[in-house]
């Protein structure tokens, strides 16, 4: 999948596939690192600065507006039966994934997004924090925490500095 939204993106510099690339809630920087760090032409073959910089700053540009804008969007769209029911399984699969978010509020909400897992991401930090009822004030730099976190992860262990894709 990733392949295919790079080709559609050739031509655009390689930087800014890796930040568009963890601007989506599917890939993130857990996918948008591997790929700035694989060599050409299955990756950007970027330099583990570019790539840690790049993914990192471009997963958080969707955050603040995310952040800004759920409880109106939520509120607007729960009208329509089909949005509910979407919706509200993604909050129900956040609740559950959220223990440490509810026990331990901003300071959880960083560790969540840091611990880079599926369904772990800046994304679902921005739902959990609508969920949780954590302000702005405090999920923001929370989240952009957990990315830091998240992206030092995955650049190390894309690099081979820490065996955790070994395993898989």
């Amino acid at each position: 999948m990733v392949d295919h939204l790079v080709q559609w993106f050739s031509g655009v510099p390689r930087t800014w596939v890796t930040a568009l690339l963890s601007m989506l809630p599917v890939t993130e920087l857990r996918g948008a690192i591997p790929w700035a760090l694989a060599s050409p032409p299955y990756g950007g073959g970027l330099n583990w600065r570019e790539a840690f910089v790049f993914a990192t700053l471009g997963n958080m540009i969707p955050i603040v507006p995310l952040l800004l804008l759920l409880e109106r969007g939520y509120q607007y769209f729960r009208r329509y039966t089909w949005f509910a029911r979407v919706f509200d399984k993604a909050l129900a699969r956040t609740r559950r994934k959220g223990k440490v978010v509810e026990k331990y509020r901003a300071l959880g909400l960083a560790l969540f997004v840091g611990v880079p897992l599926p369904g772990t991401g800046a994304w679902t930090g921005a739902l959990a924090a609508f969920v949780f009822g954590i302000p702005f004030r405090y999920a923001l730099p929370a989240i952009a925490a957990g990315v830091v976190i998240a992206g030092v992860v995955v650049t190390l262990a894309s690099l081979g500095v820490i065996g955790i894709f070994r395993a898989i």
